[in-house]
């Protein structure tokens, strides 16, 4: 991994102040992949009659894991990532449990990446699958 993976996860889980809000975690971190975890909390419940997590909270731990399976790869803290665009096929209602979300990076140009993203929970319960696109800028 081309950055001080130390650094970048204490950036990851306490520099962006949303990402610390959820208490997102970082489990796994690579290069070019990641596993994230956000504990439950009842906050985060969108539906209390089904009872489900809002999709929110699915989409953003996938946006966020598919930013830092870029960022992973792509040389420095001082490097940009932001996405363009992302597609969230949700499969499931998200349970009241913590939920986990694996991003792996297909591709990195040189301004584009494109990451693919899993959100599950325990066992086998795949909340979404999502697909990433996310421009990257690299400092001069």
């Amino acid at each position: 991994m081309s950055i001080e993976r130390d650094a970048l996860i204490a950036f990851f889980q306490n520099g962006i102040p949303f990402n610390a809000w959820l208490g997102m975690k970082v489990e796994r971190l690579e290069d070019g992949e990641c596993t994230l975890r956000v504990p439950f909390r009842p906050e985060l419940v969108g539906d209390p009659l089904r009872p489900a997590l809002h999709g929110g909270v699915l989409s953003t731990t996938a946006d966020a894991a598919g930013g830092l399976a870029v960022f992973s790869k792509a040389m420095s803290l001082e490097t940009r990532v932001s996405t363009v665009d992302i597609r969230v096929d949700y499969l499931r209602p998200g349970r009241l449990t913590d939920l986990w979300c694996d991003a792996r990076v297909i591709r990195l140009g040189n301004r584009v990446a494109v990451t693919t993203m899993v959100v599950r929970q325990e066992g086998d319960h795949v909340a979404a699958e999502c697909r990433g696109v996310y421009n990257v800028v690299r400092p001069d």
